[in-house]
């Protein structure tokens, strides 16, 4: 039998996860009570998972800045309509507009779910925002939503000044698989190019299908929000091909990074998806693209949706708003 590199063992025995945020301990703590309430969401159906999904994340989305105006319409992709959100601030200090893609597994979330965490950007930076309901898995395939977003982000560009916006101060983001979706975008536009897209925000995003790694064992058991079981879930849903684990629109850590808009990557640091986090700054950087990045200590996988009672929250939001600005 081989026996396990020497090195590769050390760096995984005696890793004590980092202390937890005392009020993001607490958002912790309230939404496990609440998922506690419901059967586990990879043992009921996809549509019974999404609804407790859609419930336990309620309460986050509650409250927060209040728009001068929210309006819904379908868009047409090739694999039929979307819905998109559209968000104004009171006050629009930035001409152009951010899309947001929301994260969730491929499989879960919506733009309800991530409401109040849009109206906080577009308050924030005084910027209309716009969010998308892409088709999730297994309805969707992958590439399906990748697909789904590119034609959305055309459609989006094609009618700016309809929807009012500056399509040249065009931002894309999201969030976990959101961010991934957004990055697979953005490279999607840099291959045709010139891009519309001026710079990307990605917020604890997934790069990497390679669940071997060190912060998977050290917050991936379920404590911390997102566990291995559920992103093994969640992969099992969204790939059909086994091929598709390697791709890298999927596994983006061995995707070509050069020429890419600039981005800024908001890391959480108690989060499984820490070390790809960190690959990937690396990555981005001895490819050229501009990039910042910031940890967050003490902070969980989602811990944007904990405004409500994490200042660290806030600081995150408003450390994205001055990137946004350095990149108008």
């Amino acid at each position: 039998m081989n026996q396990l590199d020497p090195a590769f063992a050390a760096s995984t025995q005696g890793a004590k996860p980092a202390p937890l945020d005392p009020q993001v301990q607490l958002f912790v703590q309230r939404m496990a009570a609440d998922a506690s309430k419901f059967p586990r969401r990879d043992t009921v159906s996809i549509a019974e998972g999404r609804d407790i999904a859609e419930k336990v994340r309620a309460p986050w989305t509650a409250g927060g800045p209040v728009m001068a105006r929210t309006t819904e319409r379908q868009v047409p992709t090739r694999h039929g309509e979307v819905m998109i959100r559209t968000y104004y601030p009171k006050e629009q200090r930035m001409p152009g507009a951010f899309f947001y893609i929301h994260g969730g597994g491929f499989v879960l979330f919506s733009v309800d779910t991530h409401d109040r965490l849009m109206r906080e950007y577009a308050e924030r930076a005084g910027i209309v925002v716009i969010g998308i309901n892409y088709t999730r898995a297994p309805d969707a395939k992958f590439p399906q939503p990748i697909e789904e977003c590119i034609d959305t982000v055309d459609w989006l560009i094609a009618h700016a000044g309809e929807i009012g916006f500056d399509k040249d101060q065009f931002f894309i983001g999201g969030d976990s698989a959101g961010g991934n979706l957004s990055l697979c975008t953005a490279l999607h536009f840099r291959d045709l190019g010139p891009s519309p897209i001026r710079g990307m925000v990605l917020n604890y995003t997934g790069f990497s299908t390679d669940l071997y790694q060190d912060s998977v064992v050290r917050y991936g058991a379920g404590d911390y929000g997102l566990s291995l079981h559920m992103m093994v879930w969640f992969y099992r849903n969204y790939l059909g091909r086994k091929e598709d684990y390697t791709d890298p629109r999927m596994n983006l850590l061995d995707a070509d990074l050069r020429g890419i808009p600039p981005a800024f990557l908001v890391i959480t640091e108690c989060d499984p998806l820490y070390d790809g986090n960190i690959d990937m700054v690396a990555k981005m950087k001895a490819e050229g693209v501009d990039v910042q990045s910031k940890v967050y200590k003490g902070t969980v996988h989602s811990f944007l949706e904990a405004v409500s009672v994490a200042d660290v929250a806030g600081v995150a939001f408003d450390d994205t708003v001055r990137w946004f600005h350095q990149h108008a």
